[in-house]
């Protein structure tokens, strides 16, 4: 019943907005909310997407795919996060300045069609997160429909396979620039290695996967339940050369496995909340 309360209040948190305009990635969330908004108000929803070097071209192709089932309007902007100012350094609040990019265009393109809101698939789970992105949302005035009708990530999966969804069980994503630690400089061609060498693995049959980029060194994780798979000597020996190929000098696998979010395990309370203070 509180399931069913919760997707109600989303429904009509949307129908009183008249017409949206939906920063959309092609993931779990955002596609749901783009289904439903979909659903609720028929074409007065735009479904808006950035291709830019931080996002793998196989997750473009995915949402463009997922916006054509359901039926959208689609819009295709270009971010060139690099190009920002600061964001390269890769500082804490990294993501406050591609956020912020990315939002102002997705505002103009909404003013442009006289659409009255932009809708983010921010959910109930990632208030608890470290997330400097929310700023940039806050500050756009961006509204989070899923996190306002109290939907965690459990409750959207849920609701998503109820509906048919494609994405209900899609592992999460996080833009490419997650897999560097903070304060390390992020290229166009480190972004490359990540992208290919999480492609291999991907290729390789596993599912939930990141490889995070430390210099010369390649940290891979994979899901809890797929490192039994990643111990067998003609795995490790294809996943070592061809990371090595790809252009790091050491390959290692996280013992810890997948986790949302391990770059921020570094991040202080203080750093944390240095940044969640400027919201």
């Amino acid at each position: 019943m509180e399931l069913e309360m919760k997707f109600q209040k989303l429904k009509d948190s949307i129908q009183g907005l008249g017409s949206v305009a939906i920063a959309y990635s092609g993931g779990v969330d955002s596609t749901f909310l783009l289904k439903v908004a979909a659903d609720v108000l028929g074409n007065k929803v735009i479904a808006i997407t950035a291709k830019s070097t931080t996002y793998p071209e196989r997750e473009f192709k995915e949402a463009v795919k997922y916006i054509g089932d359901i039926g959208a309007k689609h819009i295709v902007i270009i971010s060139e996060e690099l190009e920002i100012e600061g964001f390269a350094k890769n500082p804490i609040d990294r993501c406050y300045f591609c956020k912020k990019e990315l939002f102002s265009k997705v505002r103009k393109v909404a003013d442009d069609n006289n659409i009255n809101a932009v809708l983010d698939g921010s959910n109930a789970d990632d208030v608890s997160d470290y997330r400097p992105g929310m700023k940039a949302a806050n500050e756009l005035k961006v509204i989070s429909p899923l996190k306002d009708a109290g939907l965690t990530k459990d409750n959207i999966r849920e609701l998503s396979k109820r509906l048919g969804l494609p994405t209900w069980n899609k592992p999460a994503f996080a833009c490419l620039s997650s897999r560097f630690p903070y304060g390390n400089e992020i290229t166009v061609e480190k972004l490359s290695m990540v992208e290919r060498a999480e492609q291999f693995l991907l290729d390789l049959g596993f599912r939930q996967i990141r490889v995070r980029h430390h210099g010369d060194i390649a940290r891979v994780e994979v899901n809890a339940q797929e490192r039994k798979k990643f111990f067998s000597t003609e795995i490790m020996d294809k996943v070592a050369n061809e990371l090595k190929n790809i252009g790091f000098k050491y390959v290692t696998l996280d013992l810890l496995g997948y986790r949302t979010g391990s770059m921020n395990e570094v991040l202080s309370d203080k750093e944390k909340n240095s940044v969640k203070a400027l919201d």
